[in-house]
């Protein structure tokens, strides 16, 4: 068994840890455990460890999956990037983000160089006071509006492209919402009852090296743990290798499996397939006149990562729908107090309100940064064509959507591509996306209606 440098086990002989400790302190290269290599992560500063590291905050930590690909071109979903683990230049990587949900981080001054030399829309959306604003935020009671800085100037286009909030299913996401409060009571309740209990590292490594050999990719990608993530994971490239890393708060039990489906066996297999098409690449996507790949990707991900759940609710997704689409009406504050109806957590309602509000300097006045309604928005879309779509294809010709599949069928190569494990039962697969529409009150003759052919 392999641990990384924050682990500590209470059933380990005192000698044995003793020496581990020193074998740790004088390696920082990575250490091969079965296919993974597990690289030692630096933990939270000591503010952020004292939000974390206690009570509820450290039980509800935000559940989204944002899924980050490095400089691999193969790898890249969006325009999205930013620097991870930047207080060590030995581990420093660039990320790309999955779609549209990235992480927030915290600033580093030794992340100045890497900034400056590529304008990336993370890094120039990250606020470099956000700490100082939270902080604020939370002694005035939840009144202040925080007055964000930014590293970068914003670019207008980008920020005219995602201003606009959609109202389109936002009577849905509504819906979705009030169902699961109906059940439990509470977000709270239905994360612990339904996700069960937050895994040991050891566990956490069991569940990844089971999953890699389902889907016959042991090896290929490496495999990280920390406790400093705002996001459920995030996937880089670190030394040209796929790395997924995982937050510690936030692997349930019973919705680990789900997670690594949404990054592993949608994003990174997806991917690899596209590597070999014709349309691979910005250009030859562009000769092929092909539609961005959001929303289908990011809304094939998200049912992915309920797909097998007993109790298979799209609450992140309806939630991140909902949040930007009150931002785009009101301030900071008011957004955040009016989260109350959905969370509890304080931290967490901080958190989904960042991701509506990030670009605003002042965040006293309405918008909104509306990249996080992809996720509802790629699901609705997806189980409306569910029974025309062919998924094995959808899956086999990488970074496209949906609508472009039967036009790309004859120029497809095919003969290599990568199928997740779990679309070889297609029966089986069709049945829980069925469950997934029920258990959120939809139905077929709504969606119809709101996507009418």
């Amino acid at each position: 068994m392999v641990v990384d440098a924050n682990h500590q086990s209470s059933n380990t002989m005192s000698s044995t840890s003793a020496k581990k400790s020193e074998v740790r302190s004088k390696k920082k290269s990575s250490t091969q455990m079965n296919g993974f290599n597990v690289f030692p992560q630096p933990g939270p500063s000591r503010s952020l460890s004292r939000s974390l590291s206690s009570g509820p905050v450290a039980q509800r930590r935000l559940s989204g999956c944002g899924v980050y690909m490095g400089t691999c071109s193969w790898m890249r979903r969006s325009e999205s990037s930013c620097t991870l683990n930047s207080s060590s230049s030995s581990s420093r990587g660039r990320l790309r983000s999955a779609g549209s949900l990235p992480s927030i981080s915290k600033a580093a001054a030794a992340d100045n160089k890497t900034i400056k030399r590529s304008s990336c829309l993370l890094v120039a959306l990250r606020p470099t006071n956000v700490e100082e604003e939270r902080e604020k935020f939370f002694i005035s009671d939840y009144c202040y509006n925080p007055q964000f800085q930014y590293q970068e100037p914003m670019s207008l286009s980008v920020l005219e492209k995602y201003s606009q909030a959609s109202n389109q299913f936002l009577e849905q996401a509504l819906r979705i919402l009030n169902t699961v409060l109906n059940k439990y009571g509470s977000y709270e309740t239905f994360e612990s009852s339904t996700g069960g209990n937050l895994l040991s590292k050891c566990q956490i490594w069991s569940c990844c090296r089971r999953y890699m050999q389902k889907e016959s990719c042991s090896g290929e990608v490496v495999v990280q743990l920390t406790e400093d993530l705002l996001s459920q994971a995030v996937m880089t490239n670190e030394n040209s290798r796929p790395t997924l890393t995982i937050n510690l708060l936030g692997a349930r039990q019973h919705w680990l499996e789900g997670m690594l489906r949404h990054e592993i066996g949608t994003h990174y297999l997806r991917g690899v397939n596209d590597a070999q098409q014709p349309w691979h690449g910005s250009e030859n996507r562009k000769q092929f006149g092909l539609k961005p790949a959001n929303p289908t990707e990011e809304g094939l991900a998200s049912l992915h990562s309920v797909l097998f759940r007993k109790h298979p609710y799209l609450w992140r997704a309806a939630l991140l729908y909902y949040t930007v689409s009150r931002a785009a009406t009101c301030s900071f504050s008011d957004l955040f107090n009016d989260l109350h109806q959905f969370v509890e957590d304080p931290a967490v309602r901080w958190e989904y309100c960042v991701r509506a509000k990030r670009g605003q300097k002042d965040t006293g006045q309405p918008g909104c940064f509306s990249k996080d309604q992809v996720y509802l928005d790629g699901i609705i879309h997806i189980l409306r064509h569910r029974h025309t779509i062919d998924f094995h294809l959808l899956t086999s010709l990488g970074k496209v959507a949906f609508e472009d599949v039967e036009r790309l069928r004859p120029f497809a190569q095919l003969e290599n591509t990568r199928l997740p494990h779990f679309m070889r039962d297609m029966e089986k697969y069709y049945h829980h996306l069925n469950h997934i529409l029920e258990m959120n009150q939809l139905s077929d003759e709504e969606l119809q209606s709101l996507l009418p052919d």
